[in-house]
């Protein structure tokens, strides 16, 4: 298996992750995870323009990428992206392998409280974070690269 980096981040593909993270993680690849985007052509398109020519991106729903990600050639760098815990949560049940995960940009909506800048997380979102980690995956919240990091399990609602 080739994914060198899982994130969590409602933005997806963004600056940070090609700036920041894709550098870091010597990536070519992304793989999108999302459900509702998977099944949208446009939005679809609108990504893959968004990120530079030398990189390789795929869009697919949770079903998708569990076979993609198990498939995925070892000689490749794949950063996977998904918008929720419950995605990363959904992948890592049907058999992924994850060392670590990294939270990033999750906005405000109701019910989310912040747990570091740009990082909001919800009562029932923290839990599933914290059931991912006692699976042995280290979870951490850090926005960018060279940014403060907080471990999960340090953080209280």
């Amino acid at each position: 298996m080739s994914v060198v980096f899982y994130r969590i981040d409602d933005r997806l593909i963004h600056g940070q992750v090609m700036t920041g993270w894709s550098k870091v993680y010597q990536a070519t690849r992304i793989f999108v995870v999302d459900d509702n985007t998977a099944k949208d052509q446009f939005l679809c398109q609108v990504m893959k323009m968004a990120v530079p020519k030398d990189y390789d991106v795929s869009i697919f729903t949770v079903e998708q990428a569990l076979e993609a990600i198990k498939n995925d050639p070892p000689e490749l760098r794949t950063i996977v992206l998904a918008k929720t815990p419950e995605v990363m949560q959904k992948l890592l049940d049907g058999g992924v392998e994850m060392k670590e995960l990294n939270l990033g940009g999750m906005g405000f909506v109701a019910g989310r409280k912040m747990i570091l800048r740009n990082i909001q997380v919800s009562p029932a979102e923290l839990d599933q974070l914290k059931a991912i980690a006692a699976k042995g995956v280290r979870v951490f919240c850090q926005i960018v690269p060279d940014g403060k990091c907080i471990e999960i399990d340090k953080v209280k609602l």
